[in-house]
């Protein structure tokens, strides 16, 4: 053990430190590892990789590769896996109800884990939506020091000579019921459209969730715009596992970096690169573990003030290889933080701060991805947070892109995405409505269910701006489009969103952030008074415990009650 690292003060020494920790060891020493080895700090390197898709597939590697640095850096690597559940294939269907769900037992795996094996400090690898937050809300439980490493995105497709995603392919399916894509067309498209390893490639939420890493400080600079199947992120990853113990000797942890200020850094590079409504759920429940009070009204005031700066799909033309090229998150940062627009007082995982690592880089303006703050694509955010008599708890939209912010029209009700979907592909659905899909968030879902699917093919149709869609449940990412989800209350604990009839008008302004049902009082009332709660199918198992724990979604659909109610901190055990 050299003096860098004070074993004693370690929670690794519950297992490595005194004859009493004599059968422990003896479990060491069956893995090979020297004695000399158990005595430095240990790091855990867990990984959500595995063969359900691509975005998961290099990250066992990029794990593997991480324990180069540790070893180098004085410590001793373990590596463990969790779970993913991808959406891209999990999308449509009742498999979706687990997509939210697998965060939190993201974040549980790796806790147990930690705790159970007395790891010093963690270095995550995640790859799908789910499964960064997941990773970075149990950095922010544990409290260990800790890098976040994203897997990285794919490489575009190509399509007649166009960059395609998986998002083309979802709206084609659109475009096929309509009658203006033959099944010969989608069946090319589909073969192409994701060409590798990596996970979807536009500003959907995986890559959304990357931007907040590098943004709100737990990952290396310009680390995770990199492509999947770039050479350099082996570099990155063994980078990570040798700063980690950086870390570790300085006791720099996540909360010292994760401050309020951090999370405001975060939501507005959310907003300025359009990215995921689905942000406005992840920050409040990072910020959760973290002791910190910053809701998706917090989340939409950093929004509001903050210029949609970023080119990205689905609302803009390139995809995440393209900001890579361009300079990646910290060129955004750049002239983010020029214009005022970030807090450069905050410290990284560098040990540096925020503005300390902007100051590295130097301003490219011959790039097309980022625009200069002083010529955004628009003044305000690519995602608004709306209020009203729809949704007093709130409600998010994503409007980077859209050419309509104000949206006015009957309502057209179903109480399950899957009604909804057989309606737009029956083509029953009429210019000017506005359609909601109810008793699909976190409690009532369960699982709080993205409509990908549907709103693809709504864009398919040609039907992408003339109607508008509110639920109760989730967007993805990649969704575009007049499209409102994390409306709450939720119909399934009685929000107004559960009162709404055929023909009731619903009127939207995305500019001044409002969401309105226009039902007299009386009316509402009574409906209230008749309204009886609704059973789902999902009476046991993991579906089950999820909707008899999780909260609104508001504050980020969490499932327990976080730091503010710790006695004591993991890392301090």
């Amino acid at each position: 053990m050299t003096d860098r690292f004070d074993k004693s003060r370690l929670p690794s020494r519950h297992v490595s430190v005194g004859p009493e920790r004599a059968p422990h060891r003896s479990y060491y020493y069956a893995m090979g590892i020297a004695e000399e080895d158990i005595q430095k700090p240990f790091v855990g390197l867990a990984s959500a990789g595995n063969n359900s898709a691509p975005c998961n597939t290099t990250l066992d590697a990029q794990a593997d590769a991480a324990q180069a640095g540790v070893i180098r850096n004085g410590g001793m690597p373990r590596r463990f896996n969790t779970i993913t559940v991808t959406d891209g294939i999990a999308m449509g269907h009742q498999g979706m109800k687990s997509s939210l769900v697998s965060r939190e037992v993201i974040a549980d795996s790796v806790e147990l884990s930690v705790r159970g094996h007395c790891y010093d400090a963690l270095v995550g690898f995640a790859g799908c939506d789910k499964s960064l937050p997941g990773m970075m809300m149990a950095m922010l439980r544990l409290n260990v020091p800790s890098i976040f490493v994203y897997g990285g995105s794919i490489l575009p497709g190509r399509y007649h000579d166009k960059d395609v995603t998986v998002v083309d392919v979802f709206e084609a399916v659109g475009q096929h019921a309509a009658g203006n894509c033959p099944l010969a067309d989608l069946t090319e498209l589909e073969k192409v459209a994701c060409p590798g390893h990596g996970a979807c490639g536009g500003q959907f939420t995986a890559n959304t969730m990357a931007c907040v890493g590098e943004a709100i400080g737990l990952s290396l600079p310009n680390s995770n715009m990199v492509p999947a199947p770039y050479s350099s992120r082996e570099q990155i990853a063994v980078a990570a596992g040798y700063q980690v113990m950086d870390l570790v000797e300085r006791n720099l942890r996540p909360r010292d970096i994760c401050t309020r200020e951090a999370f405001i850094n975060a939501a507005r590079v959310v907003a300025a690169t359009g990215g995921s409504t689905n942000g406005a759920l992840h920050l409040p429940a990072m910020a959760h573990e973290a002791g910190i009070d910053f809701d998706l009204f917090d989340v939409a005031e950093a929004f509001k003030s903050t210029p949609y700066i970023a080119d990205l799909k689905p609302g803009g033309q390139y995809v995440a290889k393209d900001m890579y090229e361009a300079g990646g998150v910290y060129m955004l940062m750049k002239t983010m933080l020029s214009g005022g627009f970030l807090d450069g007082n905050c410290v990284t995982v560098t040990g540096k701060t925020l503005g300390e690592n902007i100051d590295e880089v130097t301003w490219n303006p011959d790039q097309k991805v980022i625009h200069d703050v002083r010529t955004p694509l628009s003044p305000t955010g690519g995602v608004v947070g709306l209020r009203g008599s729809l949704a007093p708890d709130g409600a998010i939209v994503k409007v980077a892109g859209m050419h309509r912010l104000q949206f006015t029209g009957p309502a057209r009700v179903f109480d399950c995405e899957e009604d909804c979907f057989a309606a737009v592909e029956a083509r029953s659905i009429a210019e000017g409505e506005v359609l909601v899909i109810r008793y699909e968030g976190p409690k009532g879902g369960p699982g709080m269910r993205e409509m990908l699917s549907t709103t693809a093919a709504l864009y398919g149709l040609g039907l992408g701006e003339t109607v508008a869609l509110i639920t109760d449940g989730r967007f993805s990412g990649g969704t575009r489009g007049f499209c409102i989800g994390h409306v709450g209350p939720e119909a399934a604990d009685g929000g107004p969103i559960a009162l709404v009839e055929d023909g009731d008008i619903i009127r939207i302004d995305a500019e001044a952030g409002t969401i309105d049902l226009e039902v007299p009082a009386e009316t509402l009332a009574a409906r209230q008074a008749a309204w009886q709660p609704r059973a789902n199918d999902y009476q046991s198992g993991a579906l089950w415990r999820y909707a008899h724990n999780v909260g609104p979604a508001y504050k980020g659909a969490v499932t327990h009650p976080g730091a503010a109610a710790e006695t004591h901190v993991y890392a301090d055990i």
